[in-house]
């Protein structure tokens, strides 16, 4: 999605930073979907539901709104429903796969009050073509954002990383600076909805210390670059760790801070402190990754939006918890108080439960300073329902390089 604006202290505990799936309908019916798109749910919100809630959202302090799905400009609406948010004073962005994202459409979302769009590039063509099961949707990715970049709007890219597409990072990264973005955002691919019906495609733990370390490399080396061409950092491309990749390693700082900007680094699970995620239904979570069934805090259409962001315990999670929750190797970690086990969603994903991660840079590097590794085996496959998941079991073992 597009890079929100960094929190501060006094953000915290207010909604200033909403993802808003406005649909389910999709034109792709990608293989590693985590909310199964494809078809419109059956009871999605009308637009004057939409607008009704976007007056809550202002009325909580919230500042910025992603558009998702599905694909949020499927709706016949999308024009009303982004005019509406601008005019309500809300930044207004959007997270498309980009397969119908035209030159016109692009103006017209431009036109509306849409400041900025980030599009979905999950490798070279083959493999993105592969993960999106559609031929020619790196191709009209590309085109879209062209179409953006052409429209006036500030463009990104996201990219899921998997064991497809691992190996190619690089050539990812070229692709889509070669279109002038000024964001490269990498989450990692969790076994949720259709991803959770492809194990194999699933990071093994070990593999997290080569992705980060080559995407540090590769921030690294664009920041030579500029200083020996005296550019100044800040026209650097931002590569970005998206909230479930870390932590707490060497590069930690080089890929939470934006270049020649202040330093960051990873501050626990942001869901229900300054993020909400809204389903095109009404439901309500702490956070739009988590899977819906343990995590739906209320329904707006049952309930004001004030009184489940305050009240409801699926909402208040990471505001209420403390280091207690955590288990396995999490429990006894250094950085236990402030990580809390990581990105919430991807270990409930994969584990069954939140608080203990094995897809992390620190525990990963300190098992194999003592020769040994992680292994996941799934053992309990999801359902088959939107943001579903089922279950792994970890193996320790002695490491291998191969």
């Amino acid at each position: 999605m597009a890079s929100p604006r960094t929190a501060t202290a006094a953000d915290i505990d207010t909604p200033i930073y909403a993802v808003w799936e406005l649909t389910m309908r999709c034109d792709h019916a990608c293989a590693h979907c985590g909310s199964r798109a494809g078809r419109a749910r059956p009871d999605e919100l009308s637009t004057d539901e939409v607008f009704d809630v976007a007056r809550a959202l202002v009325a909580l302090g919230c500042r910025e709104v992603t558009l998702i799905g599905g694909e949020a400009y499927l709706r016949p609406d999308i024009l009303e429903i982004i005019s509406f948010l601008h005019t309500s004073g809300l930044r207004v962005t959007m997270q498309t796969g980009g397969r119908g994202l035209t030159e016109a459409l692009a103006k017209a979302l431009r036109g509306a009050g849409l400041s900025a769009i980030g599009v979905s590039i999950d490798g070279p063509e083959a493999v993105h073509d592969a993960l999106r099961a559609a031929r020619g949707s790196h191709r009209a990715a590309i085109q879209a954002l062209r179409a953006a970049k052409a429209a006036g709007m500030t463009t990104t890219s996201n990219c899921q990383v998997n064991r497809l597409n691992a190996h190619l990072l690089a050539e990812t990264m070229a692709d889509v600076r070669a279109e002038g973005i000024a964001v490269w955002r990498l989450q990692l691919t969790v076994p949720m909805g259709r991803a959770a019906d492809h194990p194999e495609w699933i990071l093994q733990p070990w593999q997290i210390l080569d992705v980060i370390e080559t995407l540090s490399r590769l921030q690294l080396t664009l920041a030579e670059e500029a200083a020996a061409s005296g550019r100044p950092l800040s026209s650097v491309l931002d590569i970005r760790a998206g909230n479930n990749i870390g932590y707490y390693g060497p590069h930690e700082q080089i890929l939470r801070s934006r270049p020649g900007g202040r330093a960051g680094f990873w501050r626990g699970c942001s869901a229900g402190r300054y993020t909400i995620g809204i389903e095109s239904d009404g439901q309500i979570k702490a956070c739009p990754s988590l899977p819906t069934a343990p995590y739906v805090g209320g329904n707006i259409r049952d309930l004001q939006l004030a009184d489940i962001w305050a009240h409801a315990p699926e909402l208040r999670f990471v505001r209420d918890r403390t280091a207690d929750e955590l288990w396995g190797f999490c429990g006894s970690c250094y950085y236990a108080d402030l990580c809390r086990g990581g990105c919430s969603f991807t270990a409930h994903c994969t584990m069954g439960r939140r608080g203990n991660n094995p897809l992390c840079y620190h525990r990963a590097a300190t098992l194999k300073k003592q020769g040994r590794r992680e292994r996941l085996v799934q053992t309990e496959r999801a359902p088959g329902n939107p943001y579903d998941f089922g279950r792994f079991s970890i193996i320790e073992e002695d490491w291998s390089p191969t």
